[in-house]
């Protein structure tokens, strides 16, 4: 709330030049979405000097949240196909250029490239970045043969991606993190990741291994600032329904389940008093220092969620008898709950 103002103040302010706040994705957001929605349509009509462009998918709930706004303009761009359609061309020249350069095509490969994008991306933008991402790891002299095997359509390239995947050294790994990233109710940072994933001991701490092994995850996630995400929500759509056999062999629930006991584990290890050594119970919350090693950068999403996996890893009867037959929980609410 404090934040919401502040923003609307600083949008009042009268020395702000013409602004224009870009939101991407909105449907994609996961938490406090009715919240985004009120900020958006309450601050859209205080200044004249701030405009917002939203985009999202055609869900009635995002468009019953802009009804209260006085201002806005619309464009569904299902309609506006020829738009679209123009604006994929563009981005595959653009694509297709920056490959020729980097991979260092001839003058036909570059070509074909191109010929295959356009006759296949059917006005996706997305299907054409992933199949761009992966020509960036064929040579130039072998791209016109491979070109075939990028199947248009998202689900059809993504389930190309998930057999190389399951045929690769690292499958079992990648399918585990796929599995955690799915369900997980935010995106985890690479300090995270081993808390939940099979590793071995000296990658935790290894940003470069760490970022190698998400890269080993085809083009389903992406890395930025350390923070592991899909690379769009259509990926976690593909894992969780089509693919969820692939991904989730015991089950959605055995996922939530090895998250909420592996969260268990790694407080019981990290939890202790007075962790930041403040030596101060009095002191503010603006006046502590995270430590450059911090102790609960690796168990900062245990802490908050654990007991929402838990609740969602009751959904089958294995489960429940393994909690029953366990005194896991009683013993870390003892132990390590409260200091």
């Amino acid at each position: 709330v404090v934040l919401s103002e502040i923003f609307a103040n600083i949008l009042q302010d009268p020395n702000l030049k013409s602004t224009c706040l870009v939101v991407d994705a909105l449907d994609e957001c996961e938490v406090d979405l009715p919240k985004l929605l009120d900020l958006i349509v309450q601050t859209s009509s205080i200044s004249p000097r701030t405009k917002w462009i939203v985009s999202s998918r055609n869900w009635p709930s995002i468009e019953k949240g802009f009804d209260r706004a006085t201002q806005k303009a619309s464009m569904c761009l299902e309609l506006n196909e020829k738009s679209v359609s123009a604006a994929v061309t563009t981005y595959i020249k653009s694509k297709v250029n920056w490959l020729a350069e980097r991979q260092e095509y001839d003058i036909d490969t570059r070509d074909a490239v191109q010929r295959y994008l356009s006759s296949n991306a059917h006005g996706t933008f997305l299907w054409v970045a992933l199949v761009c991402q992966e020509l960036t790891s064929i040579p130039g002299w072998e791209v016109e043969e491979t070109l075939s095997a990028f199947p248009p359509g998202l689900d059809t390239l993504y389930m190309r991606m998930m057999e190389q995947i399951s045929t690769s050294r690292t499958a079992k790994r990648c399918k585990s993190i796929l599995a955690v990233a799915s369900v997980i109710h935010r995106p985890i940072i690479l300090d995270e990741l081993p808390s939940f994933v099979d590793m071995l001991p000296r990658i935790s701490g290894n940003y470069k291994a760490l970022a190698e092994i998400i890269g080993h995850c085809g083009s389903f996630l992406t890395l930025r600032d350390r923070t592991v995400s899909f690379v769009h929500q259509s990926a976690k759509d593909f894992l969780t329904n089509t693919a969820v056999e692939i991904v989730f062999p015991s089950g959605m629930a055995g996922t939530h389940y090895a998250i909420f006991s592996r969260s268990l584990q790694v407080m019981s290890l990290a939890l202790r008093r007075d962790v930041y050594c403040l030596r101060a119970p009095g002191i503010t919350i603006g006046q502590v220092k995270q430590p450059d090693s911090d102790p609960l950068s690796a168990v900062r999403y245990s802490c908050l969620y654990w007991v929402d996996h838990l609740l969602e890893c009751q959904s089958t009867e294995d489960t429940i008898r393994d909690l029953k037959g366990s005194d896991q929980v009683y013993s870390f609410l003892c132990q390590y709950f409260l200091y």
